[in-house]
């Protein structure tokens, strides 16, 4: 017999009442009760349900800070073409994360624990906009990130078909005619 974990069992469940129910529309004993555990064991493995959703996002914005750290590093000639690519590689890669991100935006932005990804997403849009001050470019950045995250969300198709039509894009809309 396999023995689950129960923190890993916590999160599994809590990712699917979250992608079904939402955030906010999930409670914390709908989790435990999934789970089939006390909410107070549920409490002793997460202090909260913010907590439960940045152990959930954490690999993602782990994976951001790494993308935007590489960034960083290129060449200001390549930069765009190298943060579509490493953007639509980071969404397509953490599909439900990025979900349930969207989801709650705006509230996901005010918590402490996510301090650090708005300057990461910041630094991202900049890359994406090819480190210039031009406002255009700015945001056509900040509507193809979103846009790019939006299409994965919904979109069901597997990443090796979505990959190549989601760079096409943005490039198309990013970078200038060769």
């Amino acid at each position: 017999m396999v023995r689950v974990n129960t923190r890993d069992e916590i999160l599994r469940v809590a990712a699917e009442q979250f992608t079904h129910s939402g955030y906010k529309g999930t409670s914390l004993q709908e989790i435990a009760a999934a789970v089939g555990c006390s909410k107070a064991t549920l409490l002793y493995h997460f202090a909260s349900k913010d907590a439960i959703l940045h152990a959930l996002v954490a690999p993602a914005a782990l994976a951001l800070a790494g993308l935007v750290a590489h960034l960083e590093t290129v060449d200001d000639a390549v930069v765009q073409a190298a943060a579509i690519d490493g953007y639509v590689d980071l969404v397509l890669r953490f599909r439900h994360e990025v979900a349930l991100i969207y989801d709650v935006i705006p509230q996901f932005l005010q918590e402490p624990a996510f301090d650090t990804v708005r300057p990461l997403t910041d630094q991202l849009c900049a890359a994406f906009a090819g480190r210039t001050d031009d406002p255009g470019n700015g945001i056509a950045a900040e509507v193809l990130l979103g846009g790019i995250a939006g299409v994965v969300i919904d979109d069901d198709r597997d990443a090796a078909e979505l990959r190549p039509a989601l760079i096409g894009v943005a490039r198309r809309a990013l970078l200038p005619a060769v």
